[in-house]
């Protein structure tokens, strides 16, 4: 089993970035800074995917908050797919794994990418239904902000990260965590399924790419508590998706 390396200030050789407290930038102590804190921490540290974060005690120190603060804001990230806990043994940088490598790599070769995106077809419509009913206030707020990182991706591999990013949010705000651990288990596969290519380090999709209205409907539809619409919305986008794959 690969060793999980832990990111711990006290770590030999490695000097800890200089994160702002809430005390150096103000007293502004809302959910939204404290995400913006621990965003600004995770972009300097040098953290890889798959290593283990610091406790929450130790992090909450470092950034200036409190653990309730922290755990809200790590919940956020864990909500996008950025982070990923396991009890007892801490939080990871990442998505959760949710089978060993060479299960999901058999699978991703026996269905492949298209085989991917028919069950996408089948999942997603239906998340995105649920989402329209259940999704808190809070995370309707936060689906607008998660659609511009895609259409601002310099990268077509920064475009996939920001797309997963927003997908997972919708499929967390289906408030069932069943649907959600499905939801991980086939983004895995999709992942496995999708070959480095070149065209991942080129310059990313146009300003009118498809996939941006798309992503807006659906969160229009979500924000607007419109079952039909969500779901009507995502088949949509999956389908052109699916339609325009390479043979």
């Amino acid at each position: 089993m690969e060793k999980i390396r832990e990111i711990l200030p006290c770590e030999a050789g490695v000097a800890m970035p200089d994160i702002p407290t809430i005390s150096q930038k103000g007293l502004d102590r809302s959910p939204e800074r404290a995400l913006a804190l621990l965003r600004d921490w995770l972009a300097a540290a040098p953290i890889a995917e798959g290593d283990r974060l610091p406790p929450e005690r130790t992090l909450a120190a470092l950034l200036g908050l409190g653990r309730s603060q922290l755990r809200q804001a790590l919940a956020r990230l864990e909500a996008e797919g950025r982070l990923w806990r396991h009890v007892g043994r801490g939080t990871f940088l990442g998505t959760r794994p949710p089978a060993p490598a060479a299960e999901l790599a058999a699978l991703a070769g026996r269905v492949g990418p298209a085989g991917v995106l028919q069950a996408r077809l089948v999942l997603e419509p239906a998340l995105a239904r649920a989402a329209a009913l259940a999704a808190t206030a809070e995370q309707i707020s936060a689906l607008p902000a998660l659609c511009e990182p895609a259409e601002r991706a310099p990268t077509w591999r920064q475009y996939a990260a920001a797309d997963a990013a927003l997908h997972r949010a919708i499929a967390a705000a289906s408030g069932n965590p069943l649907l959600l651990h499905l939801f991980d288990q086939l983004e895995a596969v999709r992942r496995a399924a999708s070959p480095a290519t070149r065209k991942a380090e080129t310059a990313g999709p146009p300003p009118d790419h498809h996939s941006f209205a798309a992503h807006r409907a659906v969160v229009a539809a979500i924000a607007a508590r419109d079952p039909e619409g969500a779901e009507a919305a995502m088949r949509a986008h999956i389908a052109s998706v699916l339609a325009a794959l390479d043979p």
